[in-house]
């Protein structure tokens, strides 16, 4: 679907500084992707933007609300590195290692898709966070009062921001609650026609994604391919 979402988030992160990473969703046909997301820590956030225009080759962030600003060193203290690895990827890294040693947050774009790691995590570090990513320590799909959802749709809408969740992005987007998230009409009818009609063959997509060593990076890379009909993506990965 297409709405502002909670990736995850911890109130006592660090101390106390607290923790909000927020994706900004778009729906194409019968599937969405993350075009923007946003992290918090402390009183600094860092959001990053991909791009689908070839003639766009910039690193497309904000800095507590500032494009590109200069000073993005840190952030909430922990160090910070942006740079871009080539034409089509930009790499923004948080390193936690001074609290929570060996943890990462690593956002990343590829043309217009944004994805969001947490390398390294520990239960000291993640074990209280809430959201999209679920309970720390036995990946169940939590609602926001503790009982699991099965209904991955449901699940969304759940975890969408709302007023009282301070919303991270430089600009609002439609839908805002109380409105809903979109969501396709028909997405299993719909994926199942554009499949019959795809260019590109499931056998083509698993060879391309063959050579990654994480079998949910070959999952995730399978579908990605056939849903964006784009052999390139496994650049993503």
């Amino acid at each position: 679907g297409q709405c502002d979402m909670i990736l995850t988030k911890d109130a006592n992160f660090a101390d106390g500084l607290g923790l909000d990473i927020q994706i900004r969703t778009k729906m194409v046909r019968f599937w969405s992707y993350i075009r923007n997301a946003a992290v918090r820590i402390g009183h600094d956030v860092i959001e990053l933007e991909g791009s689908d225009d070839v003639q766009d080759q910039s690193v497309r962030y904000w800095y507590n609300m500032e494009f590109k600003a200069k000073d993005a060193k840190t952030l909430g203290g922990f160090p910070m590195s942006i740079r871009r690895s080539h034409t089509k990827m930009t790499k923004i890294i948080i390193d936690l290692d001074s609290k929570y040693p060996g943890a990462k947050i690593v956002m990343s774009t590829y043309k217009e898709f944004v994805r969001v790691d947490v390398q390294g995590a520990t239960e000291e570090a993640f074990t209280n966070t809430v959201g999209l990513l679920g309970e720390f320590t036995t990946g169940k799909t939590l609602a926001r009062d503790g009982s699991v959802m099965e209904n991955f749709r449901e699940y969304g809408s759940e975890w969408q921001v709302r007023p009282g969740e301070h919303m991270l992005f430089h600009t609002t987007a439609e839908p805002q609650f109380p409105k809903k998230c979109l969501e396709p009409e028909d997405p299993r009818g719909e994926r199942r026609r554009r499949l019959e009609e795809s260019d590109v063959t499931m056998e083509q997509a698993e060879k391309a994604c063959a050579a990654l060593k994480d079998p949910l990076d070959q999952k995730d890379c399978v579908y990605d391919i056939l849903a964006t009909q784009d052999v390139d993506m496994v650049g993503a990965f």
